[in-house]
């Protein structure tokens, strides 16, 4: 295991904490929306989870051309999941939807800050991550209790 990169901060940078908690703030008040019966919440939430997703998977790739010793398996894999699962959920009722955006907001979950630690992302992704990531799932797990409800 290589050892967490020196040339990131440990603390999330401000713009970082805007540009990180602002998009998943979304999916969760989409979420509130769609429990509260606005229409066009689910379509929504579905719509900017989903892209959000492929723009994470975007973010791994990226990080992987700076990885020391070139891209890991394990960022290539990671993408994959990323994108393709925003990907097809684009194209999927919300109620298979949803569960598949779950699937790729929780790798983000459990490896981001495992490839901080690692080298392969940031420091700042092992304490940004976690709670972020929490408040997209919890925005996915509303929408699809509404899902249910229609």
């Amino acid at each position: 295991m290589t050892q967490p990169r020196t040339d990131t901060p440990a603390h999330t940078p401000w713009l970082s904490l805007v540009l990180g908690y602002g998009p998943t703030t979304v999916i969760l008040v989409a979420g509130i929306l769609a429990l509260l019966g606005i229409p066009w919440a689910m379509t929504l939430g579905c719509l900017w989870a989903s892209a959000i997703l492929i723009f994470l998977a975007g973010v791994v790739r990226g990080l992987s051309f700076f990885t020391a010793g070139g891209p890991r398996a394990s960022q290539i894999v990671v993408f994959g999941v990323r994108f393709w699962s925003g990907l097809i959920a684009l194209v999927l009722p919300p109620i298979l939807a949803l569960p598949l955006l779950a699937v790729g907001y929780l790798s983000s979950l459990i490896y981001d800050p495992f490839a901080a630690r690692s080298g392969a992302a940031p420091r700042y992704f092992e304490k940004l991550r976690p709670p972020q990531m929490v408040i997209a799932v919890g925005g996915l797990v509303l929408l699809f209790v509404a899902a249910l409800r229609a």
